[in-house]
C-alpha cells in the first residue's frame, strides 16, 4: 500500500497537462451482451470533460446509448528498464517507467450545436495547432454528419513511475544507465525524472512530484 501511494498522481493539474499532451486515449463501453469494447480515439480534455468525435453509426455509439457508464484511459510508456540494469542474471527485474490516467464517468452524445462546435474546434486546435483551417460554425452542415461524444468524469485517477520510490543516489545511477543505453525516449524520460542533459551526461536538478 505504501508503494502504491507513492505511484499515485496527486496533482490534478499534472493529470490535465498529461491529457493535453497525449494524442490517443481508449474508451471502454459495454456491449449488448455485457462484454467490454475498447476503442482507441483522438480526444481533447476541456472544461473538465473529455470530447471525442465519431461516425454517426457504430457499435461504440450503440453501447453508449444503452449504457452511459464508460471508462477512459490514457497511458505513456516512458522507458523500458532492462533487467541487467539491476542484476546480470535475474530477468524478473526488468521494469518500465510510465504515466497513466484512468477515468470513470458518464458518457453521452452531444446534440446541442454550440457545444458540438466548441468540442470539434477544440479537437482541431489540439491536433492542428498550426491552424490553416476554417473553424467550424454552429450552422455548418458537417455537424449533421458527425457524432460528438462527451465523457464527464466521476472518478479520475493517475499513476506514474519515474523512480520516485527509490533513493536519490540510485536514481542518479539509473539515469546514467538510461543515458548510456540511449533509447529513442531516453532524453524525454530523463527530463521527466528531473535531470538536465549536459555534455557530461544527466545531472540531477530537482525531484519531480506529480
Amino acid at each position: 500500500m505504501q508503494l502504491l501511494g507513492k505511484l499515485e498522481i496527486k496533482s490534478k493539474q499534472k493529470i490535465i497537462e498529461f491529457l493535453n499532451n497525449e494524442s490517443t486515449g481508449r474508451i471502454a463501453s459495454i456491449d449488448k451482451n455485457g462484454y467490454p469494447q475498447i476503442i482507441p480515439m483522438n480526444f481533447v480534455f476541456v472544461n473538465d470533460v473529455i470530447y471525442m468525435h465519431s461516425h454517426v453509426k457504430g457499435e461504440k455509439l450503440d453501447n453508449i446509448i444503452q449504457n452511459h457508464k464508460v471508462g477512459f484511459e490514457v497511458d505513456k510508456n516512458l522507458e523500458f528498464l532492462p533487467s541487467y540494469f539491476f542484476d546480470p542474471n535475474d530477468a524478473s527485474l526488468a521494469n518500465t517507467f510510465y504515466i497513466s490516467v484512468v477515468i470513470k464517468g458518464e458518457c453521452k452524445l452531444v446534440d446541442e450545436k454550440n457545444e458540438m462546435t466548441s468540442a470539434l474546434n477544440s479537437l482541431m486546435k489540439k491536433y492542428q495547432p498550426e491552424g490553416k483551417y476554417e473553424p467550424i460554425k454552429p450552422h455548418d452542415d458537417i455537424l449533421n454528419h458527425v457524432a460528438v461524444i462527451k465523457v464527464s468524469p466521476e472518478i479520475m485517477t493517475g499513476k506514474y513511475s519515474i523512480g520516485q520510490n527509490i533513493k536519490k543516489e540510485d536514481r542518479i545511477k539509473l539515469a546514467k544507465q538510461i543515458y548510456e543505453r540511449n533509447s529513442a525516449t531516453c532524453k524525454e524520460t530523463l527530463e521527466i525524472m528531473g535531470f538536465k542533459i549536459t555534455g557530461d551526461g544527466p545531472v540531477f536538478e530537482k525531484d519531480e512530484i506529480w
